[in-house]
């Protein structure tokens, strides 16, 4: 099976996605697989298909298309035509393969199910990157993710443009409003996470009002998140920091604010919606 992607995306190893491909068919194979298929169609009979797409969208997750086939038939052939990060309008082909007739309608909605969501989210991180471009400010996603899907999803915001905000709690020190609170203010909270960081692990901060940046800025953040900042308050904290840690914009980030919010002079907009709102793009397994 060959696979290609756009040149700047990095795929994911298959190690990481064969897990979940494998949970995906068990959960729908059950506990006699496929009895339709075991049914209507002879054991030995070959099948050609393509994934095409539907609507418009910036393609993502072909990976788990061509390897949910490849659980359930080792020696199908599977060809990318519109790889991973490229665009597609509706009719496009996206890949083609042929195998086991059996295994491929067996292993069509697994894939699907993946390749639509992930394909979902690269089209709407793609809108919120082309919405800030000129600006200066990057997108980024969040831990907003669907349990067991992180890597896959946060995956499918590289495709679509975005770069990825931490991806557990152990790579990066990340104080919120609840840490603050516990430990008796921001200042303080920042004082201790440089205590504890080792120099390649950063700091990132919390603050929900310019006066709590003040108190951040003196002891040194990596980054200082700005949370549901008023756009006078983000222009003011940008002139505040004077580059002393780079400013993240976070809360009320919409298709329809984010132009403004860039504007502002932030340098990273962090936005959940990347991963917990996108919709599925509509994508097809036809036979040829």
């Amino acid at each position: 099976m060959s696979v290609s992607l756009s040149p700047t995306i990095v795929p994911l190893p298959d190690l990481l996605v064969r897990p979940i491909i494998d949970m995906a068919l068990a959960e729908d194979l059950g506990r006699a697989g496929d009895i339709t298929a075991q049914a209507c169609i002879d054991a030995d009979a070959q099948l050609s298909v393509v994934w095409a797409a539907r609507q418009d969208g910036r393609i993502a997750g072909l990976a788990c298309a061509r390897l949910a086939l490849a659980a359930l038939d080792p020696t199908a052939s599977f060809e990318v035509v519109t790889p991973d990060g490229a665009d597609a309008a509706p009719g496009a082909i996206l890949a083609r393969a042929e195998g086991n007739a059996r295994a491929v309608l067996a292993a069509e909605r697994t894939g699907l199910n993946l390749l639509g969501k992930l394909s979902g989210i690269a089209t709407l991180t793609r809108a919120y990157v082309r919405l800030v471009e000129g600006t200066g400010a990057t997108i980024v996603d969040t831990r907003k993710t669907t349990p067991g899907l992180r890597a896959l999803e946060k995956y499918a915001v590289r495709c679509g443009g975005g770069i990825n905000h931490r991806f557990g709690l152990d790579d990066a020190i990340l104080i919120k409003d609840n840490h603050v609170a516990a430990c008796g203010g921001v200042g303080e909270a920042v004082r201790r996470a440089r205590a504890f960081a080792g120099h390649l692990v950063k700091v990132e901060v919390e603050v929900d009002g310019l006066d709590q940046l003040e108190d951040a800025l003196k002891h040194g953040p990596d980054v200082v998140m700005l949370d549901n900042f008023s756009l006078d308050d983000l222009k003011t904290a940008v002139a505040l920091a004077k580059g002393r840690a780079v400013l993240e914009a976070s809360g009320g980030v919409n298709l329809t604010t984010v132009r403004a919010i860039a504007e502002t002079g932030v340098d990273v907009i962090s936005v959940g919606a990347l991963t917990h709102s996108a919709l599925t793009l509509d994508i097809g397994l036809d036979a040829v």
